[in-house]
């Protein structure tokens, strides 16, 4: 895969990378496997044990990754105590089946250089289990579905929360907005409304990240997701209504390209 050119005036940001865990041990070694051979280190690795049963820490100290403790149950809790805690000035988040492409860190550290405006960037997947045939349409109708329901309910593309990364002072700004006892919310679409209003986010090209097809493993597990996609969006009503939406980030897009007008929506017109 081509790697994009950091600017040599740039000094390279350290970054950290959180993985929310709870009983998925044999794939966290996987993807701990995996960050062992990037060809951009990260400075930090930070596993987020949420109340695991099995030896998915045991898993994570093996790999020399920090781990974090967080009781509170749900995604959005454990993901936000990995943010927390992060010292990079880029945090790279992804999911303990994922496996990233060998330069799937540098990737993320090009992309930041090279859209100094973003406060996020975040790509799309493929499938690395389940059967051949389906790999590929299964991944484009199940991203490419999120991705657009994303769309319509933001005004700008959503987080994926398998293959992204915030700056860490973004995270710092939004990180009171974030429901974390809500276990119902998708995290990343929650994240993905502070974080859009705050700043753009860029959208990664081709995908440098694998996940596992577990969505696809249940009916349960499909209509569960879904559930809290609809939850997390509902949940941000009347304020960001979409259409109400729409309006302040159209508006906030219309300041940035026109820097002699009022700069408003803070990131947005930086």
């Amino acid at each position: 895969m081509q790697v994009d050119d950091v600017p040599e005036a740039v000094s390279r940001p350290k970054v950290s990378v959180v993985i929310p865990v709870k009983d998925d041990a044999e794939e966290l070694r996987r993807c701990l496997q995996a960050l062992s051979g990037q060809s951009l280190l990260p400075e930090q690795i930070i596993v987020v044990d949420n109340n695991s049963t099995d030896h998915s820490a045991d898993v994570a100290r093996a790999f020399g990754a920090e781990v974090v403790f967080c009781a509170q149950p749900g995604i959005p809790a454990a993901a936000s105590v990995g943010y927390d805690h992060a010292g990079g000035d880029l945090i790279l988040r992804i999911d303990a089946d994922s496996l990233p492409d060998h330069h799937w860190v540098e990737n993320i550290v090009a992309a930041f250089a090279n859209h100094p405006r973003a406060g996020a960037v975040t790509g799309g997947a493929t499938f690395y289990d389940g059967p051949q045939p389906l790999r590929i349409p299964l991944a484009v109708l199940y991203l490419g579905a999120y991705r657009i329901a994303g769309v319509l309910a933001l005004g700008h593309w959503p987080l994926f929360g398998s293959n992204m990364g915030l700056r860490r002072h973004v995270w710092e700004q939004v990180r009171d907005q974030i429901d974390r006892s809500d276990t119902d919310v998708h995290d990343d679409l929650a994240l993905s409304y502070p974080v859009g209003a705050l700043s753009p986010i860029h959208r990664l090209g081709r995908p440098s990240m694998q996940i596992s097809m577990r969505p696809f493993y249940s009916a349960n597990g499909f209509r569960l997701r879904f559930r809290r996609a609809v939850h997390t969006v509902t949940s941000q009503w009347p304020q960001d209504f979409p259409p109400y939406r729409w309006r302040r980030i159209a508006a906030a897009r219309s300041a940035m390209r026109n820097p002699a007008g009022p700069l408003v929506r803070q990131g947005w017109a930086q």
